[in-house]
């Protein structure tokens, strides 16, 4: 179909999430229509690297083999069943792998479509869990400044972006907050060289004040990805495990970023051996092909359900496409590539490579803070270096480097003025190299050479 039309079709009918519609429809739109391995090519056929995973959910590349022919295979005996009532067989195969996967305790797997909807879906079993077993104060959530969990009601209710979230104020249930680890803008004014986690402190004080009345503490691990990347310093996830332990609160832990490899293990909870009570995935679980997300709960939390029907003690939730087998064929797909492939141990020096590559940009004039995780990273840019000046939000720095990148043959999305970095796990060395020299030219022309 001719390109100009495909565009024009597009600000006509799509309304695009995330976006200033009014900017999107007096600029030329980018229209993705192939992809192969860690490139897509859009209508004008123009490739580019999908340096940001096609939204953090790539993880084997585009068009990969065994990913397209589990669907195939699959589409050839059905294409969707209700799990109410029934069951499938990909979905009973692939919770199984899941939960071999998982930290140590989670045995229950309960399918849904999105990020969001599994964080729904935990907030709602938490809930229900502590008045069943008698604990009827137990009714609020506690969570991070910052915090990013999804976007529907009870998502937002427990994140704290307020670019995204202001508005909404109204609608939401009140969550307890605790400050973001946010080292490089710590909101104590510490160094983190000498201040003993005091982030944690508060956390603890939280707690120890409010815990008869918090049912759980719903945290992202390791990472606040769309907070811009905020790593957590080293012991932190262990602390708040520990935390919730000492004070009776369930932990829930948000691995729909940062799951599936992102981190240089499968979820980033390993790192600190933490064992949630629940776990969200989502995104990569699939390897990027469709929408299945799933969350995970203990044997413990399970049981609080069971019962006579005239107790009324089922988990009275669900989603049409819930377990959905096209899906769940591509999650199985995508799992069996870990091992085939060994994609963990594959991606070890990718990581060193970045993290090595990351020290040039620390040399540019407005790079402020350089924070990475394994195989993703921000990048910081700030208007004055010594005093860490944020750019005014009008001047739209990051939107302006993704702009120039894009010139350049380089996908990426930026957080406000923070860069990000995050590539399919498959993206050969070549080619991470020459998204690191995109990336590190679109910043310097930007912010440093004269227009």
């Amino acid at each position: 179909m001719d390109p100009k039309k495909i565009k024009k079709l597009d600000k006509k009918y799509i309304w695009h999430p995330f976006t200033q519609m009014r900017d999107w429809m007096k600029e030329e739109p980018l229209i993705i229509e192939e992809g192969k391995g860690a490139w897509v090519k859009d209508i004008d056929g123009k490739w580019y690297i999908d340096g940001v995973s096609s939204l953090w959910v790539n993880i084997h590349g585009h068009r990969k083999a065994e990913i397209d022919n589990a669907i195939k295979k699959q589409i050839d005996k059905i294409a969707h069943s209700t799990l109410l009532g029934l069951s499938n067989v990909p979905a009973t195969l692939l919770a199984e792998k899941i939960i071999k996967l998982a930290p140590k305790g989670l045995t229950k797997v309960f399918y849904s479509d999105s990020g969001s909807e599994a964080v729904e879906i935990a907030l709602k079993i938490v809930f229900q869990y502590q008045q069943q077993c008698g604990k009827k104060k137990k009714q609020k959530f506690l969570t991070l400044v910052n915090a990013y969990h999804g976007d529907t009601i009870g998502a937002v209710s427990v994140g704290g972006i307020d670019l995204f979230h202001q508005i909404y104020k109204p609608l939401l249930f009140k969550s307890i907050k605790a400050p973001t680890p946010y080292c490089y803008r710590c909101p104590y004014g510490l160094d983190r060289k000498c201040c003993k986690m005091k982030c944690l402190r508060e956390v603890e004080r939280l707690m120890k004040k409010h815990h008869k009345e918090i049912a759980a503490m719903i945290v992202e691990p390791l990472v606040q990805a769309a907070a811009g990347m905020i790593v957590y310093p080293k012991g932190y996830l262990k602390g708040i495990r520990k935390l919730c332990t000492k004070y009776d609160i369930l932990m829930i832990v948000d691995e729909v970023a940062v799951g599936f490899g992102r981190t240089g293990k499968m979820f980033a909870c390993e790192h600190e051996g933490v064992s949630p009570d629940l776990m969200v995935i989502a995104k990569g679980l699939t390897g990027g092909y469709l929408p299945v997300a799933a969350t995970l709960a203990t044997e413990r939390i399970f049981k609080a359900f069971l019962g006579t029907q005239e107790r009324k003690k089922t988990f009275y939730h669900g989603h049409t496409y819930t377990g959905n087998p096209l899906g769940c064929a591509a999650g199985i797909a995508s799992i069996d590539l870990f091992k085939k492939e060994r994609t963990l141990q594959s991606l070890q020096p990718k990581i060193k490579m970045l993290e090595t590559r990351l020290k040039e940009f620390s040399k540019l004039e407005h790079v402020g803070d350089i924070r990475q995780c394994g195989f993703l990273a921000g990048i910081e840019l700030v208007n004055d270096k010594r005093t860490k000046e944020d750019y005014p939000m009008a001047e739209k720095i990051g939107i302006k480097v993704i702009d120039e990148a894009r010139k350049r043959g380089l996908i990426i999305r930026p957080l406000s003025n923070i860069i990000v970095i995050m590539p399919p796990l498959c993206i050969s060395k070549v080619d991470l190299s020459k998204m690191l020299d995109i990336i590190y030219h679109s910043i310097r022309k930007v912010t440093e050479v004269p227009a």
